[in-house]
């Protein structure tokens, strides 16, 4: 295990604790339909109605639903249904963890993005609407093209959202160096290792994506969270064309919690402890989480 990773799983594990936490006293507070996993990945799950679902603002909720490319999303498959109660089929945005969830929670916000606010911290025209679960492209040697998937894209960037994973995934050689312009894009003997592989794959595959099909790419993360900031700056300092390196970015969600209408901002804090900088609330030990 490479230092990033052991790393990770420590911001991680805490992180995710405080979010589970939070959402079990949301969720009791507001009697929402909810149920919580077993096992060693506990979570807070929400069951979905026609017109609410706990684990969503209820503005966003109703945009959600409202347009049929966004509802698309909801029907992502959760990966851990095993340790989750079998009377429901259960979808990766119930999870109260879910970083798809945060991201459409706030991208679809209709008054967000009425203000323009969020596409200018983008640095996108204020008409422009995001798409969820985009396919994206890059050139393998073979000449084909490898389509991949990026959890958003609005304008000209492609973004990828990370809330309590622990990395940003690992990969054989073999699976990146495939792709034709990856020696070019990239510093190879440079790029952070994980014993036999590298490390952060899909930052590499966003960035060759990005390069491909000229667009910017960006990452949201959490202050929390500087393990992933570390690994995304690993990655960053092996881009060797400098134009294509100031077309990436990376974004907080408490960035983004300072430029979102004052009551989502105000739910943001309360069901995941992300606030703008310099709004944190004061707590005493007796209030942390983990």
């Amino acid at each position: 295990m490479s230092s990033f990773t052991s790393i990770g799983f420590g911001y991680a594990r805490a992180l995710r604790r405080e979010i589970i936490a939070r959402n079990k006293k949301f969720a009791e507070e507001r009697h929402l339909a909810s149920v919580s996993g077993y096992g060693k990945e506990e979570v807070v799950v929400y069951a979905a109605c026609e017109t609410e679902h706990g684990n969503f603002f209820p503005e966003s909720y109703a945009a959600i639903i409202r347009d049929a490319g966004w509802r698309k999303r909801l029907q992502k498959p959760h990966t851990g249904r095993r340790n989750l109660p079998k009377e429901a089929r259960w979808k990766e945005l119930d999870a109260c963890t879910s970083s798809d969830a945060l991201l459409m929670n706030i991208f679809c916000n209709p008054q967000a993005l009425a203000e323009g606010k969020l596409q200018r911290l983008m640095g996108v025209p204020v008409e422009e609407r995001p798409e969820f679960g985009v396919r994206v492209a890059a050139s393998i040697e073979n000449g084909h093209r490898d389509r991949t998937e990026v959890d958003m894209r609005v304008g000209d960037v492609l973004v990828e959202a990370k809330l309590t994973e622990s990395d940003f995934q690992c990969c054989r050689p073999s699976s990146v160096e495939r792709y034709r312009d990856f020696c070019e894009v990239f510093d190879r003997l440079r790029l952070p290792r994980i014993e036999d592989g590298y490390a952060s794959y899909q930052l590499l595959r966003s960035v060759l994506a990005a390069q491909a099909c000229g667009s910017r790419f960006c990452v949201v993360v959490d202050g929390r969270r500087p393990d992933l900031r570390e690994q995304w700056f690993a990655v960053m300092q092996c881009v060797r064309d400098y134009e294509l390196k100031m077309r990436c970015q990376v974004v907080t969600w408490q960035e983004i919690a300072a430029v979102v209408p004052r009551k989502l901002a105000d739910w943001l804090g309360e069901k995941y402890g992300i606030y703008a900088p310099g709004n944190e609330p004061q707590m005493d030990s007796s209030e942390w989480y983990w």
